[in-house]
């Protein structure tokens, strides 16, 4: 793309005229900037040269769309080969980027899946969410642990697969209680043969592919069989795999017969908000549904929103043979084709008219509209609670980020301090944070020390990565779990970073330390307390649960992690496998740092250049 370079005095529509006699007629993502270089739009082009001239013109725009082009200071482009190529690097731009005008899919956590494992001769059927590294067959996505859950304990029901670790499995000397309630075969003890845990792998590999009805009459031949032995005792177990096989069904509520593999994807949009609903269908199975809120600006159409959805919400995800859609999207033909590409093999987009699929449609569609409805209701009731907490306090606003601080720590051993953040759509939990204390010359215990090492810590960094404060990452507000003596300290602190125009707030539990009668602490002003049935008061005893919650869950994960903490730990090479193979065989840490170098080498998985480096790690000096 050849340098351009247009009048820097000049912004708006009249600038992105200057740069319509260098563009081409090719393919490309171009970026719109403000006046500090910040991104305010990313787009693609089929052909960039009539797409930007679409911004050239001085009227006709929605006013969003006015908006951007008055601020928009400088552009800059990139051709690409295909159309296709556009849109890949258009979604990954608006993921990387987070532009203001573009619509934005906020919540992006990865799916969980079945793995049945098949590292092991009694294979092991887990949840599994991540890079698809280890050996095994995937089944999913399912739509959240939840769905992953109650799929498993089903499954255990049905066909008695083990759930527990390999070392575990190892080391059994006899059943456990899954086997007593009757979720599991005890393969660890030998109670069931390695044939006949493979046959029980390989149907519930068939259910997960759809096929039940064989696996059902199968099943009660078997029971009838043993009814007629007089084996009532199995025929009774029978009974039951059978009932928990019919439960896993009836508890999906859509089993589709005519689509085997599709995501069902409905769009509702009113006041400016915007829910997506997808409910994942495999093997003729619902896999459970999840909603989304992607950001917009509240004038786009259901097209170009459901669009820009698609783009980011496959942009990291394995797609699906089929995606059913509420709505027509505008580039359909290019949308496939990037999927295509990304699956490897054809990938179709279809807005149903009739039929099984037009009631998977509305069924979504359905539970899109009723999500926003409860979402927009929580809304509301989320401004009233700020205003009031504005009003309280004495704020210039409603606060937008509110950041909740905690510290966790028993006799100052693995302390760690929280930070929550709420603001108008509740808990923002993509943004907690928490922070292991580091600093060495602190007393344990000394809540005051670890408070000024995390706001030190917070603060310092936001300076340094946001110093013009033009980011939604600087707090409106901070709360603060203690009284007059944490205030005042907070107060220095925040001096000494020259950051004195963030309110905070000392929230303490007052008389008896009871919920209800929190005293509220300000620098220079006299404590005080809401009355006893104020919501804003609720509120905030809510945020400090909140912090409290994630600071003590953050301890105790700290605490775990030391407690199971060995010298292995510091050898360069050595990872959770090794590590685990090396306790194995030897039995404790201890005895693998007095071992021989001839011994470590005759450990599985411990390569003769390794167990040197093992060696030479517990024998230098």
């Amino acid at each position: 793309m050849p340098d351009i370079s247009p009048d820097t005095a000049v912004t708006g529509h009249a600038l992105i005229q200057s740069y319509l006699a260098n563009l081409t007629g090719s393919p490309g993502v171009y970026r719109m900037l403000d006046g500090q270089s910040r991104v305010l739009y990313v787009g693609k082009a089929r052909n960039l040269k009539k797409r930007v001239s679409s911004y050239a013109k001085p009227t006709g725009h929605s006013p969003r769309i006015a908006r951007m082009i008055r601020e928009t200071a400088s552009m800059m482009f990139l051709t690409t080969r295909t159309e296709t190529e556009a849109l890949l690097l258009e979604q990954n731009l608006i993921k990387q980027l987070k532009p203001r005008y573009n619509v934005l899919l906020r919540d992006d956590k990865s799916f969980p899946n079945i793995l049945v494992s098949d590292e092991h001769r009694f294979p092991q059927i887990k949840k599994h969410r991540g890079a698809k590294k280890e050996k095994g067959s995937y089944f999913g996505p399912f739509a959240s642990a939840g769905a992953v859950n109650r799929t498993l304990n089903q499954l255990q029901k049905v066909f008695l697969l083990r759930n527990c670790s390999d070392a575990t499995f190892e080391s059994r000397t006899r059943p456990c209680l899954l086997y007593q309630i009757k979720r599991c075969s005890a393969p660890c003890v030998g109670y069931i043969s390695e044939d006949d845990y493979r046959a029980s792998v390989k149907d519930a590999e068939r259910f997960l592919k759809g096929g039940t009805t064989g696996i059902q009459e199968a099943l009660a031949a078997e029971m009838t069989e043993a009814a007629e032995a007089m084996e009532f005792e199995r025929a009774a177990g029978l009974r039951d795999r059978i009932r928990a096989l019919t439960n896993v069904q009836s508890a999906q509520g859509i089993n589709p017969r005519g689509v085997a593999e599709a995501d069902v994807v409905a769009l509702h949009m009113e006041g400016g908000q915007a829910c997506v609903q997808v409910f994942f269908i495999r093997a003729h199975q619902n896999w459970g549904n999840r909603d989304f809120y992607p950001r917009t600006g509240g004038a786009e159409t259901e097209a170009e929103v459901l669009e820009a959805f698609l783009g980011q919400f496959y942009d990291q995800k394995e797609p699906p043979r089929l995606i059913l859609l509420s709505h027509a999207i505008e580039d359909a033909d290019l949308m496939a084709a990037a999927l295509t590409e990304k699956l490897g093999r054809k990938v179709e987009l279809h807005v149903p008219q009739r039929g099984e699929r037009v009631e998977l449609v509305a069924g979504a569609a359905r539970n899109a509209r009723e999500s926003l409805a409860r979402r927009m209701a929580e809304s509301a009731t989320q401004a009233k609670l700020l205003d009031g907490l504005a009003e309280a306090f004495g704020l210039d606003g409603p606060p937008r980020r509110i950041e909740v601080y905690d510290n966790s720590h028993i006799m100052g051993t693995n302390a760690v301090g929280a930070m929550i953040v709420s603001g108008p759509d509740g808990f923002v939990k993509s943004q907690y944070r928490k922070f292991n204390i580091k600093g060495t010359d602190l007393t344990p215990g000394d809540d005051f020390g670890m408070m000024k090492e995390v706001l030190t810590r917070r603060f310092q960094r936001l300076l340094k990565e946001d110093p013009d404060r033009q980011s939604e990452a600087w707090p409106d507000l901070l709360l603060i779990d203690g009284g007059a003596g944490q205030v005042s300290a907070v107060a220095g602190i925040m001096e000494d970073l020259g950051v004195e125009d963030v309110p905070f707030i000392g929230v303490a539990k007052g008389i008896d330390r009871d919920a209800g009668k929190e005293e509220f602490h300000r620098p220079g002003q006299r404590p005080f307390a809401l009355r006893h049935n104020d919501p804003v008061l609720y509120f905030l005893q809510r945020l400090r649960d909140e912090a409290h919650r994630f600071a003590i869950g953050a301890h105790r994960q700290k605490r775990a992690k030391a407690v199971g903490a060995t010298p292995l730990d510091d050898v360069p090479g050595v990872g959770a496998t090794r590590k685990r193979a090396l306790l194995s065989h030897f039995g404790s840490a201890k005895a693998v740092s007095r071992a021989g170098l001839a011994d470590l080498k005759a450990v599985d998985g411990i390569s003769d250049a390794l167990a040197e480096t093992i060696y030479d790690h517990f024998h230098s000096g």
